[in-house]
């Protein structure tokens, strides 16, 4: 993944795990989601059902970010869906999310779905409760930094030519512009086509039009997968299906080495807290403190905190190190000139690959993976969910990037976690 311009680890959350659970099912199978109108509120043509998936029947393992957008999009496509998650809808990475959203790639196609998901994020954006809210995304690096700042600059001419909406700031029109203290930056840069969210209401508003569209949803167990013939095993008992998709984040790799496959993935921990802090200003990206920050409903959303370790994804310390709330609280004091009041400080898993990008396609025939999204899993979910439900239905218009194909790699590499919210 080329990501000069900086990324966003998949912590954060406008929501508790707790507040999750009002999509919580008893474990049958029944449809997401009650409260909707005749169409379920949908937008004419983007949930009208065609025939292309012609009664297939698909399982998705997973009911995050990903999980949900790609059921949706095989419902509407004419697959006869149901959707295992061990938890509720929204509840494991996708609950505890940024929601920081922007195209600011320098690679053409990492731009490229950046810019689709964008696009997705705004034809939803007042249906069910799920807002997108522009704001720009502004990154920089401070005087001394002269390899941030040099990756920036290059990153930002690289964008550019890929047809981003990003631009060059001297510290000066940086602070004309935002309420950002300038006075140790040596070099920023402004993408405009950016925004934030609530990440647990879009999988909550997902949900629902998956539901509509004729997804079911069987929450609250853990399952296996069979690898042959393609199918799901639910207390001990094997389901059959002509296709599985397995967009169950941090778990996604022990679910394969459950059924002997074995993948390059490592979920690691990541950390964010939200603030009292009155802040109106951008998202920002602080490259040479680590750091990130946006506005949010109750004043600030701030965070990195990277553990570039592999986390036991069942057992692992959800909440934030005291070195990661100090370390916010000196980077806000300094980049935005406020004293931080911790409300809640927490934290999230992220998953690794060797190279940087996702696994996502067709593993095994049959089995397709999404996963592997270095802290990008949520600001892409729109695109990529759409990417595996065209594998799975045979679009090659809108089918995952070679770059992405899962058979790049057999399974046994050794590889070090790199932290996913960088600029080089």
């Amino acid at each position: 993944m080329d990501v000069v311009g900086g990324s966003v680890g998949s912590v954060g959350s406008d929501v508790s795990d707790e507040s999750s659970e009002s999509n919580a099912v008893d474990g049958t199978a029944v449809a997401a989601g009650s409260a909707m109108t005749a169409d379920g509120g949908r937008t004419e043509g983007d949930d009208r059902r065609t025939n292309a998936g012609d009664g297939r029947r698909v399982a998705v393992v997973g009911a995050g970010a990903v999980g949900v957008t790609a059921a949706r999009d095989l419902a509407a496509g004419g697959a006869a869906v149901t959707v295992f998650d061990r938890g509720a809808i929204g509840s494991g990475s996708s609950g505890r999310a940024a929601g920081v959203l922007y195209d600011a790639y320098a690679g053409d196609v990492d731009a490229a779905i950046g810019d689709r998901a964008l696009e997705r994020f705004r034809e939803r954006s007042g249906e069910g409760g799920f807002e997108f809210v522009e704001c720009p995304y502004v990154f920089l690096a401070r005087e001394g930094d002269e390899k941030r700042a040099r990756a920036i600059e290059e990153g930002v001419e690289r964008m550019r030519r890929h047809g981003r909406d990003v631009s060059l700031l001297s510290p000066d029109e940086l602070g004309g512009r935002f309420p950002l203290r300038v006075d140790d930056v040596a070099v920023a840069a402004v993408a405009a086509n950016a925004g934030w969210t609530d990440p647990a209401s879009y999988a909550s508003m997902m949900a629902d039009r998956a539901a509509a569209a004729g997804a079911k949803f069987r929450t609250g167990r853990a399952v296996d997968l069979r690898i042959d013939p393609p199918g799901i095993v639910v207390d001990g008992e094997a389901e059959a299906f002509d296709a599985v998709v397995v967009a169950a984040g941090a778990h996604t790799k022990r679910i394969f080495e459950r059924a002997a496959v074995r993948i390059p993935l490592k979920p690691y921990r990541v950390q964010a807290l939200t603030s009292g802090v009155e802040y109106g200003g951008p998202m920002c990206h602080d490259a040479t403190a680590g750091m990130y920050l946006r506005p949010h409903p109750t004043g600030l959303l701030a965070g990195d905190g990277t553990e570039p370790v592999e986390a036991d994804p069942d057992e692992w310390n959800r909440d934030a190190d005291d070195w990661f709330v100090d370390g916010i609280r000196d980077g806000v004091r300094e980049r935005v000139g406020r004293e931080l009041r911790v409300e809640r400080a927490w934290a999230g898993l992220c998953t690794a690959t060797p190279d940087g990008n996702p696994l996502l396609g067709e593993l095994r025939p049959g089995i397709h993976v999404a996963a592997g999204w270095q802290g990008h899993g949520f600001m892409r979910a729109p695109a990529t969910g759409e990417a595996i439900a065209a594998a799975v239905l045979g679009d090659r218009s809108r089918a995952p990037p070679g770059a992405f194909d899962p058979t790049r790699f057999d399974g046994t590499e050794r590889f070090e976690i790199a932290e996913g919210m960088t600029i080089e």
